[in-house]
């Protein structure tokens, strides 16, 4: 039970990380999104709301990452186009007024080793993601500039989605990137395949 309450407590992070970044975020908030009781907080959080955020942040890079690590891999513009297919609910978040968890705590002017944090989830996105690529033929170094590429397209939309209100700057963005991504890494035929 105790797992459970923390579990539900992480989500609940998550989500108030997400529509108000770090400083909007309340344990009261937490809290009553949760159902967790009061002492709850340092109970599971000693660090109190760094620690929390720190392990929301965490646990939405590993949720991500094991999306990631699903993607279809038949060949690089595949990648591309299914990652783009996968994300595009999310950045409707962001058109809606949601945003990114862990680019959240990016911009909070204390976060210092949230940054960190960030920095790792990140980091292990762009991996994941350029597994993928690599998996679908590309060489490493061309996966992982893709994968860069791709992760600060995610987290660009985020915003201008979010200022705008709309999916379009994410619409314009996905099909300059297909494009491309068609140009250089033709999808692989079955008559190639033999």
């Amino acid at each position: 039970m105790a797992a459970d309450t923390r579990a539900r407590m992480i989500d609940a992070a998550i989500d108030a990380l997400r529509t108000k970044g770090v400083a909007g975020m309340s344990f009261t908030e937490v809290l009553d999104t949760s159902g967790a009781a009061r002492g709850a907080i340092y109970h599971h959080f000693p660090g109190g709301k760094a620690e929390l955020v720190a392990e929301a942040a965490t646990q939405n890079g590993r949720d991500v990452c094991g999306h990631l690590a699903q993607l279809s891999a038949d060949d690089p513009s595949t990648v591309v186009e299914v990652f783009l297919a996968s994300v595009r609910p999310v950045v409707g978040a962001s058109a809606e007024g949601a945003g990114c968890a862990v680019a959240a705590v990016t911009v909070d002017p204390d976060s210092g080793t949230l940054r960190d944090v960030a920095s790792g989830v990140f980091d292990s996105w762009t991996t994941t993601l350029a597994q993928r690529l690599t998996s679908a033929g590309m060489d490493h170094a061309a996966a992982d500039d893709l994968a860069t590429t791709l992760i600060t397209l995610l987290q660009g939309a985020h915003v201008l989605c979010r200022a705008h209100g709309s999916l379009a700057p994410f619409d314009r963005v996905a099909r300059t990137a297909t494009d491309l991504i068609r140009h250089r890494y033709p999808a692989v035929d079955e008559h190639s395949r033999r």
